[in-house]
């Protein structure tokens, strides 16, 4: 599937494994955030359609109800989430959500 990124700091980490944006510099810190975050982006574009992403339950795939985005988990035990719109000719990455709240994470 065709993958771009709307956020260049986002393929920056994706390509180099780094970024010097301060949204997500912190997050670059952990190796093995990095690492999943590119086994996500790289299994995005091994699926052939975005359904194909609901047969992976560890990233808990969903469309969003009251945006037009969907989104996936980067890391089973995060609640970071990577957000992206699904078109006709691929996936457009846009965005790591950071939402402590979400799933109900009481930190």
């Amino acid at each position: 599937m065709n993958v771009t990124f709307t956020d260049n700091s986002l393929q920056e980490m994706y390509e180099t494994g780094k970024t010097k944006d301060s949204r997500y510099k912190k997050l670059c810190r952990s190796r093995r955030f990095v690492d999943d975050f590119i086994a996500v982006v790289d299994l995005m574009f091994s699926v052939d359609t975005v359904n194909d992403l609901k047969s992976y339950s560890y990233l808990h795939y969903e469309k969003l109800r009251y945006r037009p985005e969907s989104s996936v988990r980067i890391d089973n035990g995060r609640v970071e989430r990577l957000l992206f719109t699904e078109h006709e000719d691929g996936i457009e990455v846009r965005l790591i959500e950071i939402d402590s709240t979400h799933y109900g994470n009481k930190r």
